[in-house]
């Protein structure tokens, strides 16, 4: 079984942040002089384990505490408690020697030179990193072939467009071959194609190099189809840890019928079925896999209806972490 290469006991994030009582200059001078705290607890104690070789996917809405549990692992925050150890480093104590096998992209926080082409920036980090002049040409050949910047590397940074730079910034997070990534938002402004050669580049890097990925991201098509497993954080705490299949198998229990008639129906006609959605010339028709099997229901459906299509839906993942977010009680 794969070591674990990010193990997180019991982290704490607490942040005490300056209250202002009404506003105008009085207001602001009474800061000087008597200033009031109160405390924003944004991690509630968490605890994680990330195996060596995985590609993990942390979600959660906005405020969440996803972004600040990232600052944390990869060694940017102090933790008000609690420990943290990954590679065998506490990251904020030991961060000299601990970044330099780690990659990170955080959302649109760049890290390539404004006014130069990026080709400076990757020719900067090569030498930061200590890259061998073979393993860094190699590498960046391999990077303009999958994300199609060859052309766009060459330009100032400042005249690319947000996908061209955040193509760049995974060149930049990737380049020295990082045993460990923390991907924020990774594929945002990137066209279908590009999205797709990336999760195809992320895939075999983390097959042949055996790389853990930690992604971030609101795009939950990207969640599924890269993590080998899921952590979902809501209010600085984990609702859900386990892998994809197993949230799909727990809470993905029902299936949508979506039936289109010969001729207008009376709501009446259906009576016998869980109806969601009704027009009089189609409907959707829910169907809970726990009480009844979907081909009975189909059959029923065919025997009693006039029926001119009939297509079956599975639950989304979007739906699933809607439910999971509504109702989180049965989740750990």
């Amino acid at each position: 079984m794969p070591e674990n290469i990010i193990v997180v006991n019991d982290l704490k994030k607490i942040f005490r942040v300056h209250e202002k009582n009404g506003t105008g200059l009085g207001a602001s001078l009474q800061l000087l002089f008597n200033r009031k705290y109160k405390y924003i607890t944004a991690v509630n104690g968490i605890n994680l384990k990330i195996k060596k070789g995985e590609i993990r996917g942390l979600i959660g809405p906005n405020g969440a505490g996803k972004s600040t549990i990232i600052k944390v692992i990869s060694g940017i925050l102090f933790p008000t408690g609690g420990t943290v150890e990954a590679m065998g480093y506490v990251p904020w104590l030991q961060r000299k020697e601990y970044v330099k096998n780690i990659g990170v992209v955080l959302g649109q926080k760049t890290q390539l030179l404004w006014d130069l082409p990026a080709t400076d920036t990757f020719s900067l980090h090569k030498e930061i990193y200590k890259i061998p002049e073979q393993k860094y040409k190699a590498n960046l050949d391999y990077f303009q072939n999958v994300l199609q910047i060859e052309a766009v590397i060459k330009k100032p940074v400042r005249t690319l467009s947000l996908g061209e730079r955040m193509k760049c910034e995974l060149v930049c997070a990737l380049l020295h071959e990082p045993e460990l990534v923390y991907l924020d938002e990774p594929t945002i402004g990137l066209d279908l194609f590009a999205k797709e050669a990336f999760r195809h580049y992320i895939k075999k890097i983390n097959r042949e190099r055996g790389t853990t990925f930690i992604l971030t991201t609101h795009d939950l098509d990207e969640i599924e189809n890269l993590s080998d497993n899921i952590t979902i954080i809501n209010h600085g705490a984990i609702i859900y840890d386990g892998s994809v299949d197993k949230l799909f198998a727990v809470f993905a229990n029902r299936k949508t019928i979506e039936v289109k008639f010969l001729s207008r129906l009376n709501h009446d006609v259906l009576n016998g079925f869980k109806v969601v959605e009704f027009d009089s010339i189609s409907a959707k028709i829910e169907v809970d896999l726990g009480e009844c099997n979907i081909q009975d229901e189909v059959y029923k459906i065919l025997k009693t209806l006039p029926v001119r299509d009939i297509n079956i839906e599975s639950i989304c993942i979007e739906e699933v972490i809607k439910q999971i977010y509504n109702d989180p009680s049965g989740c750990l």
